[in-house]
């Protein structure tokens, strides 16, 4: 016996989307979104909002036969982009796989709003997640009462969006237990989620899939069962290819984030940004960017996202404290405070690399200074 799941009721949203301080990406774009919609005249999948075509304009950006320009959600090979796409297509479930700050979250969101219209059918991983989160849990009250019953179940996000035929995302996949990751099993195999307290199944409509992302590098981390892994289509996102590459995503992703927090745009800007991304890709890479020095690697994944947010937090200093230029002295102390995650060691590695790298650079006296001056 089947049975239908009805849509959640949702309480309304407190103010307008735009009074969100970070608004869900079907809200944020929902422009770009609508002008794609109504100039995409390729075949879409079955409850698909877009066509294939059109998800990947929308997260790589393009200019469209109007004259609408749609902004880059995520900046790295095409390719990449195209097969996770693809894959949302079919009847695998796609897991974006790699180092912390590489957006696989941010490339989870923006794909579950351009083909289903909704990213918020979310199971957020940790260590306690529990195996309700994926499958369904119960009114407490209702079924004390009265048993188990259907109107006594609360669907997971994941069931409604198999009821529904639309997209589902679970976040650190590999942080949640091995024997509750393994209930997707079923689900992603069979395309049936079984009731048994009821003697009833939820199976899946067209248009559902699971969008998982996962990184192997943290602790905490659970590996995937080798049956699991198999019911999903691995894309690898790597990290920025280039300098130039990871400035602009850190540039773009600054601006965005500093218009939300009604942050003035810090004039010259980029100078100080391409120098914390120098830092962090040369420690990162454990090599200064010519090739001539070999350094040691702290502890942390000293990520593009963490970039973003040393940044941030650098133009919030120059608006609140400063001249609202952003400088060295903005950004120095974010830099050592990421850099330096184990006190003992990473302090070290910091110092090694203030002196000999930083110290002797041209054009680099005033962050030498300006990191002396917060350094541990």
């Amino acid at each position: 016996m089947t049975v239908s799941v009805e849509p959640t009721s949702v309480e309304p949203k407190q103010g307008e989307p735009d009074e969100a301080l970070r608004p869900h990406a079907e809200d944020a774009f929902a422009g770009e979104l609508a002008a794609l919609a109504a100039q995409d005249d390729r075949p879409r999948p079955v409850r698909w909002k877009l066509s294939p075509w059109a998800v990947a304009t929308y997260l790589l950006g393009g200019t469209l036969p109007d004259g609408t320009v749609i902004t880059p959600k995520y900046v790295g090979p095409r390719r990449l982009v195209e097969v996770a796409v693809t894959t949302l297509a079919t009847d695998r479930a796609l897991l974006l796989l790699g180092v912390p700050g590489t957006a696989k979250t941010w490339v989870s969101e923006h794909l579950a709003a351009a083909v289903s219209g909704d990213s918020t059918l979310l199971v957020q991983g940790t260590a306690g997640t529990p195996e309700e989160a994926i499958r369904y849990g119960w009114n407490y009250a209702q079924l004390l009462a009265n048993g188990p019953s259907r109107d006594a179940l609360v669907p997971s996000p994941v069931m409604r969006a198999m009821a529904e035929g639309m997209t589902a995302r679970v976040e650190e996949l590999t942080r949640i237990p091995a024997d509750v990751q393994d209930s997707l099993i079923t689900i992603l195999s069979e395309k049936t989620l079984p009731i048994p307290e009821l003697g009833q199944e939820v199976l899946a409509v067209r248009g559902f899939n699971l969008i998982a992302t996962a990184n192997d590098r943290d602790r905490g981390v659970n590996d995937l069962s080798s049956a699991l892994r198999r019911r999903f289509n691995t894309v690898v996102l790597p990290l920025p290819e280039s300098v130039e590459a990871e400035v602009d995503i850190v540039s773009r992703r600054v601006d965005q984030i500093g218009r939300s927090l009604d942050l003035p745009a810090a004039p010259d800007g980029v100078a100080e940004i391409r120098r914390v991304v120098t830092v962090f890709r040369e420690l990162r890479d454990g090599m200064t960017s010519d090739g001539r020095t070999k350094l040691k690697s702290p502890s942390g994944t000293l990520s593009t996202a963490e970039a973003i947010s040393v940044v941030t937090n650098g133009l919030a200093l120059a608006a609140h404290f400063g001249d609202g230029v952003l400088r060295a002295g903005d950004v120095a102390a974010g830099i050592i405070g990421a850099v330096v995650r184990d006190p003992a060691a990473d302090r070290v590695i910091w110092q090694e690399y203030l002196e000999a790298v930083v110290r002797e650079r041209d054009g680099w006296k005033d962050f030498y200074r300006a990191c002396r001056e917060v350094s541990p």
